[in-house]
């Protein structure tokens, strides 16, 4: 067992996550509704706003602006109650997952990152945005499930972004 702490601190107020199916099962992009409403269920129950995201066939990405930093392990967790309890997969289940009550759709953990200033929040920004390349060769713009159009609208992106010179700043980046 692993004696990962995660970092809860209001002084800072934007959190980074990665967030992945198990076993890396396709299913976020064709059950879409079902998880744009599970992120309404946990909006809610507490007070936050998602400032980028950006889904993927088996993952995604997300920044959050926080009112408490506590809450954002709670948030995570509801939301993928609300998203299990919707979508029905047939996964091998483990006795552990059994016990647990688990469905097979989500890895048990997730990942987090606090942002602590402006450059790391923008190069957050810029990773979530580029993940459709990353996984896909679809350019930003043309990824309909990103917030990168959102942010092309209040012009804090051209709309072709992620040309040769954006890829190669930003293409060694991991947050996986």
């Amino acid at each position: 067992m692993s004696n990962y702490l995660r970092f809860y601190n209001n002084k800072y107020k934007y959190v980074f996550f990665t967030i992945v199916t198990y076993n890396r099962v396709q299913i976020l992009i064709e059950n879409i509704d079902i998880l744009r409403n599970s992120f309404k269920y946990a909006l809610s129950k507490y007070k936050f706003e998602i400032v980028a995201c950006n889904i993927l066939y088996d993952h995604m990405h997300l920044i959050l602006k926080l009112e408490n930093t506590k809450d954002y392990s709670e948030i995570i967790r509801i939301m993928k109650y609300y998203f299990s309890r919707k979508v029905s997969i047939n996964a091998a289940l483990s006795k552990s997952k059994i016990n647990k009550r688990e469905k097979g759709i989500w890895q048990r953990r997730f990942w987090e990152h606090t942002i602590r200033n402006e450059q790391d929040l923008n190069t957050h920004l810029d990773y979530i945005h580029y993940n459709s390349y990353k996984h896909y060769k679809i350019a930003p713009k043309d990824w309909k499930y990103s917030s990168f159009n959102k942010f092309v609208k209040n012009n804090f992106y051209d709309i072709n972004w992620c040309n040769f010179e954006d890829k190669n700043k930003i293409s060694n980046l991991d947050f996986e």
